[in-house]
């Protein structure tokens, strides 16, 4: 199942490439049973059968979270990821509601915000 997310992962960065920039240096591997996206050794985004995360500022959850998004737990019992939401299907499949929400997750997790 991971290499499936690794792939799904991939793709999905390769399609908003050209939209986020530095693509390039992006790199998804395998983490516990999903994938995650790695910039510069920092994970920002993760694919797992719980569904896309970014980790994101506060800000950015908040509104979020106010469309339907949730806060991040990999399996019950597990602690809460507050810095990640996983988004609903309707965002995590709409390349344009995602690629600026990906940009922030990178800039954010660089220290640039």
């Amino acid at each position: 199942m991971a290499q499936s997310h690794i792939l799904d992962l991939q793709s999905l960065v390769d399609r908003l490439a050209t939209r986020i920039g530095g693509a390039k240096s992006i790199e998804c591997k395998r983490f516990f049973n999903g994938a995650a996206a790695y910039v510069d050794g920092h994970i920002f985004m993760t694919l797992t059968p719980v569904g896309l995360a970014l980790k994101l500022p506060e800000h950015d959850r908040t509104v979020l979270l106010a469309e339907g998004a949730r806060l991040l737990q990999y399996f019950p019992k597990a602690p809460i990821k507050k810095d990640y939401v996983v988004f609903p299907d309707r965002i995590a499949e709409n390349d344009d509601a995602l690629a600026p929400l990906v940009k922030t997750s990178i800039s954010f997790v660089l220290g640039s915000l």
